[in-house]
């Protein structure tokens, strides 16, 4: 089977919930991500055979957000585009897929990536297209409920953050030092202009058609420091230990990547980012969703046949403090490799984006320090993990 290969890899800046991006669709966004992975790659939309993108949030946006990203980026009617939901993994998920048909020869160039508005997402009112005869009437947050409830016995993600730190015995002191470190390492490679190389500016026109450009991450806390994440109340329980400081943002953002087979970046002389060496999927207790990176790590790595000490750098999604340490203690990994420029709890984590922007982030930063191999993981709500690992040339 043809080996595949990452061409281009960009994204927008991240934008805090409520913030610079508020206004911007997700279509926008990934419009926006999808014209610059495609520029990067000097590739004109033609020649786009399929579109993958995940989202979550899609009450309200219309029908097929990816189809709507392939025509808003000039990608011709005659060409497919399918959206997917895997919740936090729906971004590598899509990767997977375009991977997959690449190498069954069902596509060979394929736009993938992930997108989320999580400042537009809409209420709703159930079970009112009837009316309601007598009573009061109440609104779901579609923010909150499908995209940070479980749905088996509706505890919010916070929770499941909580039963890992328990379990796995991972205390408040701990979680609030690795939130600063990700809060450290962010504003670092901010500010060091890492984060450039892999930002696609986000264009923005006001009533009187006046122009801002949005081309940082936003959400970042330059000022965080060990005692002002201290004094933060337990977010989900009286006497827990995640917060808002050691938990991931709510933010709004877009990435997009283009795949092809190897053969034919070679032969048409396109530089390649990297190779998808292989990835992995796992499922796990729901309660205790925030490990299952554990085991998709795992597994990725025996299918590959590689070992932990063998990858140069690992982009861990960090939803919360406790999972993360969790899985990074238990697999053994180095700090030095992980999230070497922050992570979501710094960066934020818009969740049907997050799986392309962890691998975008991991491309980017295997080019800057000239390093070979790279693993991106994921937890997913509702129990599962995902795991990918990619090769540069």
């Amino acid at each position: 089977m043809e080996e595949v290969v990452i061409v281009s890899a960009a994204r927008t800046p991240i934008g805090s919930f409520g913030g610079s991006l508020k206004n911007c669709t997700a279509v926008d966004m990934g419009k926006t991500a999808t014209e610059a992975a495609l520029n990067r790659a000097g590739l004109p939309p033609e020649e786009v055979d399929s579109v993958i993108f995940g989202n979550v949030l899609q009450a309200g946006i219309g029908q097929n957000t990816a189809r709507q990203i392939a025509v808003a980026a000039g990608i011709p009617y005659e060409k497919i585009a399918m959206t997917i939901n895997e919740v936090c993994g729906s971004g590598l998920k899509a990767i997977i897929l375009a991977s997959q048909a690449i190498r069954l020869g069902d596509a060979r160039t394929v736009v993938v990536g992930g997108t989320e508005s999580m400042s537009q997402a809409p209420y709703l009112l159930p079970n009112q297209r009837w009316g309601s005869k007598l009573g009061d009437i109440s609104a779901i947050d579609s923010l909150v409920h499908d995209g940070l409830t479980d749905a088996f016995d509706q505890q919010h993600m916070g929770i499941t953050a909580e039963t890992v730190a328990e379990r796995f015995q991972v205390s408040r002191e701990e979680q609030d030092a690795f939130a600063l470190r990700s809060q450290q390492k962010a504003a670092t490679a901010q500010e060091a202009g890492y984060f450039k190389q892999e930002i696609a500016p986000v264009i923005l026109m006001d009533r009187k058609n006046h122009r801002t450009v949005v081309a940082d991450d936003e959400y970042i806390r330059k000022d965080a420091t060990l005692e002002s994440l201290g004094k933060l109340r337990p977010a989900f329980q009286k006497n827990g230990t995640v917060t808002a400081g050691n938990a991931s943002g709510i933010n709004d953002g877009a990435a997009a990547l283009v795949l092809m087979p190897k053969s034919e970046a070679e032969a048409k002389g396109i530089p390649y980012l990297a190779t998808i060496k292989g990835y992995a999927e796992t499922g796990i207790d729901p309660a205790i969703m925030g490990y299952a990176p554990y085991y998709a790590i795992k597994q990725v790595l025996d299918k590959t046949r590689l070992r932990a000490e063998d990858i140069d750098l690992f982009e861990l999604n960090e939803a919360f403090a406790s999972q993360s340490i969790a899985v990074i203690r238990d697999l053994g990994l180095p700090e030095e490799k992980v999230n070497i420029s922050g992570g979501a709890i710094a960066l934020g984590h818009p969740i049907g984006a997050s799986g392309s922007r962890i691998l975008v982030t991991l491309l980017h930063a295997l080019e800057r320090t000239d390093t070979k191999l790279g693993l991106a993981s994921l937890c997913i709500g509702g129990g599962m993990g995902i795991a990918m690992i990619v090769e540069r040339p």
